[in-house]
């Protein structure tokens, strides 16, 4: 194991696996990017689309391969690109960053940005927005002809309403960008794989870890060293918890002292290397006390949910298929499931989302699972007032043959182990 300089008692550092790290470099980084820029534009020339202005870091990354400050600009966007269906990328970026953006293999030009949040611009967001937007418009015509149809992602009020002036036809660019990133290339698929390997490795150590006596947000911050260390970005949440912090779930890592016998369940929601999501759940016992039999009946019951609804999967099944032939949750358990039973994973959490028949009428919509989609697989077992609840999710990739799991933590295997 490296370690931190010998002095000051300083901490070990962070372990790195040099066969992840290895593997991640054999990645087409080029490929990679070009692929999803063609899968991008093909999707905004089917809605005949002119042209798509990206805010979202998710989107931007998509399309140009760039990051930067990802975090921040989620909730300050000023970045943007404008990518034209048949013609130029231009990246929008902070005048004093530009050269982080540097390189991109489709990045055709890079301008500086005009902000117009009012964090940067003030009293002056009318007069930045005016400016922002009649770039915009410039651009359009010149690239557009006279097709008029821009999609967008993120557009404040001001800058919308002055491409309207303009008579720019806005629309929603996210259909257009979810249905891009749904069906994964080798190349997304090598990526969301050396981010499984770095969460697994993270998995490793926290149940190497969980022993009486630790908290919960000793025990969640192994799985962002570990993430980081290897090259990897952020934690969508904090969703780890203990004992009766487990049901309902959703109760996000605190200062809770874990003690032995408590249930320990967590969500990863980790975004690795490249950007790509690793999003499985576990739920461990904590040393000291053996499960009790509730608790091995509420893995036993999530387990049996996952493997049974990652058999249904494969090319071709209609999400309403195979919400009519899921696992049938028990009725002591409907209250508290989980809000959904399989989610797309890229970036991020994806489209689709497919819900309990149940839940059909208030939200579900149908669609169809495809090869090379990659989803996660998701349960949650705790009956209303119950002790505690078992949280398990699988990640997977969608083959000829069926679904196969990404990540090589355990699943199928009884609580003993932890104890």
């Amino acid at each position: 194991m490296a370690t931190a300089a010998q002095s000051g008692g300083a901490r070990p550092v962070a372990p790195i696996d040099a066969g992840v790290m290895q593997r991640m470099t054999l990645i087409d980084q080029d490929r990679l990017t070009r692929g999803r820029l063609a899968r991008l534009r093909a999707e905004l020339r089917k809605r005949d689309f002119a042209a798509a202005v990206l805010s979202d870091p998710m989107n931007l990354r998509y399309a140009t391969g760039t990051r930067n400050m990802a975090v921040w600009t989620t909730h300050a966007p000023g970045r943007y690109a404008f990518v034209a269906t048949d013609g130029p990328v231009i990246l929008f970026e902070f005048a004093s960053s530009r050269h982080v953006s540097a390189g991109s293999p489709v990045v055709d030009e890079t301008r500086p940005c005009t902000p117009w949040i009012y964090f940067l611009a003030g009293p002056r967001t009318e007069e930045k927005a005016h400016l922002w937007a009649d770039e915009i418009d410039s651009l359009l015509r010149q690239y557009g002809g006279r097709n008029r149809r821009l999609a967008v992602d993120r557009c404040d009020p001001l800058g919308a309403l002055r491409l309207l002036s303009h008579g720019v036809q806005l629309f929603d660019v996210q259909e257009a960008a979810e249905q891009a990133r749904m069906v994964k290339s080798a190349e997304e698929i090598a990526c969301m794989q050396a981010s499984m390997d770095v969460c697994d490795i993270a998995i490793d150590r926290m149940r190497a870890a969980l022993q009486p006596g630790i908290t919960e947000n000793q025990l969640w911050s192994l799985l962002h060293e570990t993430n980081i260390a290897h090259g990897g970005e952020w934690i969508e949440c904090r969703l780890l918890a203990s004992g009766p912090r487990t049901n309902p779930w959703f109760h996000e890592s605190a200062d809770r002292v874990i003690e032995a016998g408590d249930i320990v369940g967590f969500d990863t929601d980790m975004v690795g290397p490249f950007g790509y999501l690793a999003d499985i759940s576990r739920s461990y016992v904590c040393p000291g006390r053996k499960p009790t039999d509730r608790q091995r009946s509420l893995y036993d019951r999530a387990q049996a949910q996952i493997m049974h609804n990652m058999a249904l999967l494969k090319p071709g099944l209609s999400f309403r298929e195979f919400a009519e032939r899921c696992w049938p949750v028990p009725e002591e358990y409907v209250a508290n499931r989980y809000m959904m039973m399989v989610h797309g994973c890229g970036f991020v959490d994806e489209y689709p989302s497919v819900a309990y028949v149940a839940d059909w009428a208030d939200w579900g919509y149908d669609g169809m699972f495809l090869e090379n989609m990659v989803v996660s697989v998701e349960s949650y077992i705790g009956e209303v007032g119950g002790a505690d609840g078992v949280k398990l999710e699988q990640q997977v990739v969608i083959t000829g043959g069926g679904a196969r799991a990404l990540s090589r933590t355990p699943i199928i295997e009884a609580l003993d182990p932890c104890a």
